[in-house]
Parts: structure tokens; C-alpha cells; sequence
């Protein structure tokens, strides 16, 4: 739901009843994750999407149906060969979605809409949804903020789920929690959707050079709050990087010692300087982020290999550094580079090995096992 916050406040906001489904959990190579979700309100507009087209029509009927009986349910919809023209996800996989209803006159309206003008506001936020358990639970919502207190409730089991709302918050992470129905960590009791909505993660890029424009794109396309920082002020300039959220002047290292990074944070060095890189990255390879990268030739790498050993990075810190920085493409120009840049940094916060699909086995879609589906009530 609070991947279309923005749209579902306007709605909330202007006083329009609704019906949001929600993604609640995938099998095999199911287009869209846990979190995706689609809306249609009273006069049948309709945003979002949970599986790319395969489905949409039926979730719109389900949707529908829900605004007019008021009623939450969880279908799952999969491949059949059975049948040519049956609703299914032609990709071989499986999903699983809870339509809710969010009438005007609903109990859930109160703390979705609170949920929602938090997501706007750009604040913290995690939506716990029961998403199988006991009828009477079904679609029950609390909104928790990062400080733990909450809107809503599940009854005895608010402390519970506020508490693992509030972990997966501070992870940035959708996903889903098994309890019992005593709020005990038991699987068989009742599942949470738990969906995050945290600020976009940070891309610092350090070196203001033609091939960091091209990265600055790339990185705001792929929702990054995106930060470049150089020590030369004639080259960090707002002309010759519009598209930055943030320009620093600034020594690079000692930006970095200052400034706030979390394990979502990707750092790109793209200087290839030395007196740069050096003090730089023996105090990235030393932070708990997600990615550190380093632009330079086989020459350039092994040299600055050489000189982070010298000033005591170990093996083990090293070996975190992406270097030469990027996948094989063959790329030449700025654009073509910063693909390859942003590439591997999806492979590597994906889990992917960057190899071609055609003819690798590999899976399309990761994260999700047949397991993972929650069956439909």
C-alpha cells in the first residue's frame, strides 16, 4: 500500500472510498514483491500494480467487490496449463493478495490515513496488516512510528507486532512476521505484512567528472537521494550537476567522516586520485554501508591496493571494495559507464550474479520460494 502513498492520500484526503490490494507474499518467479499494491476507488479509477498486467483485471473485480460488502479476503493466483485463458501469472509463479476495503465510514480509514500522511510527510513509517489468521483479524491495521508508539490495533497482540513493525522499520525492510495468538514468535497463529516506508537510501559520489553526471542520472532514476562531494569548488557546481540533490566541497574523507551513512548508503569513488582516494577509502572500507566502488584501470586498482595495505587496511576491508568499479559492458561513454555502475550495485544488493539471463538457469526473481506464500483464507 504505501508504494502508492502518494496517490491513496489524495484520494483519502478528498474523502473518496477505496479498495487497496496488496501483494502479501510470492512463490517462484512472481513479477512484483511483498508491498506492491493496486487501488481502485468509488468511481472505478484504478493505480498501481501487482503483477505487472498478468492479474489486474481479476484484482480490480476483487477490489470492486470489496468496496461494495466491506469485506477483506486473500486470493492467490498462479500459472495454469490448463487452461489458456485462465487468470493466472503467466511467468510460472504465484502470489498471493489481500484486498482491504477503506470506506468512508470504515475502522480502518482513521490509522491508513495517519500511515499515509506520514509516507507524505517523508517520515518513518511501517503498516502492520494481519494477513492470515483468525476471520475476525483479517486485514486488521497498525501504524507504528519509528519511536514505537502506534494507531490502531490487533488487541493483545499490539506490543508484539509494534515491536516487530519497529524492527523491520528501522531495517527499511518490508516482509512478513509469524506470531501465535498469545503475540509469541510461533508460526501457526497468525502472519503480519509489515510494510516500510523509509527515506530514499543515500548514493555519495565523490569526484565532480563528466562520468559522475551520468552517475548522479542513474542513481536518481534508481531512487537514491543522491550527494556528489569534491574538494575542487570549480568542479562541483549546480551547472554541471542539476539533476544532484546535494553538492559538498569539501575533502572527500573528511565529508565522509561527517556525515550520516546507514547500511543502505553506496558510496562510488570515481576520482581515481590517490590523495583522494586513499584517506577515503581506508574510512569507507571501515563503515557498515552497503557498497563501496572505485573507478580506475587494473594499474590504478593494484596501485591503490598497495597504499590502503600500506596505511593498515586489511585483507578482510579490502575485500568489501568493488574495483574496478562496475560490470562488464564493454562501456566507453559517461551513460554507458554509469550503467555498468549501476548495474552491479543492483546485482549486489540483489543477489545477482550479472551474467546473462539467456541460457544461465538462473532465477529472474529472487527472494521468493514456494514457501513463501501464504495461503488463501
Amino acid at each position: 500500500m504505501l508504494d502508492i502513498a502518494a496517490e491513496l492520500h489524495r484520494w483519502a484526503e478528498e474523502g473518496r472510498a477505496f479498495a487497496v490490494a496488496t501483494v502479501v507474499a510470492v512463490g517462484g518467479s512472481a513479477p512484483r514483491g511483498p508491498g506492491a499494491a493496486l487501488a481502485v476507488d468509488s468511481a472505478g479509477t484504478v493505480i498501481g500494480s501487482v503483477s505487472g498486467g498478468c492479474v489486474e483485471g481479476a484484482v480490480y473485480d476483487l477490489c470492486v467487490t470489496a468496496l461494495q460488502d466491506g469485506e477483506t479476503v486473500v486470493e492467490r493466483f498462479g500459472y495454469s496449463d490448463e487452461d489458456a485463458f485462465a487468470v493466472g501469472l503467466t511467468c510460472g509463479g504465484v502470489i498471493d493478495v489481500m484486498v482491504t476495503p477503506v470506506r468512508t465510514d470504515g475502522p480502518a480509514r482513521t490509522v491508513v490515513r495517519s500511515a499515509l500522511s506520514a509516507v507524505v510527510r517523508g517520515e518513518p513509517a511501517a503498516l502492520a496488516r494481519v494477513v492470515r489468521g483468525p476471520a475476525e483479524l483479517l486485514g486488521r491495521t497498525l501504524f507504528v512510528r519509528p519511536d514505537g508508539s502506534c494507531e490502531g490495533g490487533l488487541g493483545e497482540l499490539d506490543r508484539t507486532a509494534a515491536a516487530e513493525a519497529r524492527a523491520l522499520l528501522d531495517a527499511g525492510r518490508t516482509g512478513t512476521v509469524e506470531l501465535s495468538a498469545d503475540g509469541s514468535h510461533c508460526p501457526g497463529g497468525l502472519t503480519l505484512l509489515v510494510e516500510s516506508s523509509v527515506p530514499p537510501p543515500r548514493m555519495i559520489v565523490f569526484g565532480a567528472i563528466d562520468f559522475a553526471a551520468a552517475l548522479v542520472r542513474a542513481g536518481k532514476f534508481l531512487g537514491y537521494h543522491v550527494t556528489v562531494c569534491d574538494a575542487r569548488p570549480v568542479f562541483a557546481t549546480r551547472a554541471r550537476f542539476p539533476e544532484a540533490d546535494d553538492l559538498v566541497v569539501d575533502w572527500p574523507h573528511r565529508y565522509l567522516r561527517g556525515t550520516a551513512t546507514d547500511a543502505r548508503t553506496v558510496l562510488c569513488v570515481l576520482t581515481h586520485d590517490a590523495k583522494f582516494d586513499v584517506p577515503l577509502l581506508k574510512e569507507a572500507l571501515r563503515m557498515p554501508v552497503a557498497f563501496v566502488g572505485a573507478m580506475g584501470s587494473r594499474r590504478t586498482h593494484a596501485d591503490r591496493e598497495r597504499r590502503l595495505r600500506e596505511v593498515g587496511v586489511t585483507p578482510r576491508e579490502l575485500a568489501r571494495l568493488r574495483s574496478p568499479i562496475g560490470l562488464d559492458l564493454g562501456a566507453r561513454t559517461p551513460e554507458e559507464t554509469a550503467l555498468s555502475i549501476a548495474a552491479e550495485i543492483v546485482a549486489h544488493r540483489r543477489g545477482g550474479t550479472g551474467v546473462p539471463l539467456t541460457g544461465s538457469g538462473t532465477p529472474i526473481h529472487r527472494g521468493g520460494g514456494e514457501g513463501s506464500a501464504v495461503a488463501a483464507a
